[in-house]
């Protein structure tokens, strides 16, 4: 029979607990084969611990141990049960914004130094999360090279100093890998992803307070992208109310539903305005 870890198990009895077969002969041990037996029979179970403890390890989810959740909100997809889609790219911070503009925002990330490690961890993370989208990541990290170790025997020729077999060893390559976590947004009011500058002090000057927010990106098709708002503006007032924080936007917004607004922002140092139809 198996258990649930997949590893066949066998009853052990003694002679005096089974009942034979009548043509079958019970075995009689030696007292010093007994003695034996009870030495077998712990270290029989110590290994099968570790078979099972080893077996448990190897199944660890890297992607979801290191996962950290960046939306306060508990942003999951709107669908029940997504069909969670998993993309292999290198370009995160483009990708970033493309997936901001494109209606979607992060739910969280993933991202830790190792061995090889399947992406598909990291979509089976993204499914448990009810991601709608995975974006992984991977680069080399270190390892040392022919070429590094070639470096290391002249410079030891030179300076006189003894290697060690550590030195010479072979390194198991180590690759940085980062994933991203995505939930399809409802249709948004404004459509915009907006941050705060804030301006770097010096010893001399004290920081200024830069008024209001830049958008990070517009979700292409919303009333924002309608307006003509782009990446790099700055939003400066909404129906000449100033908007300096992300909490005061997300309030006049919801409270403006369905009207149709002004906008003050800033675009290449020159102040311009728009009118822009909320859903």
């Amino acid at each position: 029979m198996r258990d649930q870890s997949g590893i066949k198990m066998v009853n052990i009895t003694t002679a005096s607990q089974n009942r034979l077969h009548p043509q079958s002969k019970a075995l009689t041990l030696p007292a010093h084969e007994t003695k034996k037996m009870k030495w077998v029979l712990p270290m029989s179970f110590t290994v099968l611990a570790l078979i099972v403890s080893t077996f448990v390890s190897a199944e660890e989810n890297l992607y979801a141990k290191n996962y950290k959740a960046q939306n306060a909100y508990g942003l999951t997809s709107s669908q029940a049960n997504p069909d969670t889609k998993m993309y292999v790219s290198n370009h995160k911070e483009d990708d970033n914004i493309s997936m901001l503009e494109t209606g979607y925002d992060m739910m969280g990330s993933s991202g830790f130094e190792g061995g090889d490690v399947a992406a598909d961890l990291a979509l089976q993370h993204g499914k448990a999360i009810k991601a709608d989208v995975v974006l992984v990541y991977s680069k080399y990290g270190s390892a040392k090279s022919a070429s590094s170790k070639m470096a290391m025997i002249r410079e030891a020729a030179k300076t006189g100093k003894a290697l060690t077999e550590k030195d010479m060893a072979e390194e198991p390559t180590v690759y940085k890998y980062y994933a991203s976590y995505w939930a399809k947004l409802p249709t948004p009011t404004l459509g915009v992803h907006v941050i705060k500058l804030v301006p770097k002090a010096d010893a001399f000057n004290e920081k200024a307070e830069i008024s209001g927010l830049q958008l990070l990106a517009v979700i292409k098709d919303s009333p924002a992208a309608k307006a003509g708002l782009v990446r790099g503006d700055r939003l400066l007032k909404i129906n000449n109310i100033a908007v300096d924080n992300p909490e005061d936007l997300t309030t006049n917004i919801r409270q403006l539903k369905g009207q149709k607004i002004d906008i003050r922002y800033l675009r290449a140092d020159t102040e311009m305005t728009t009118q822009a139809q909320l859903n």
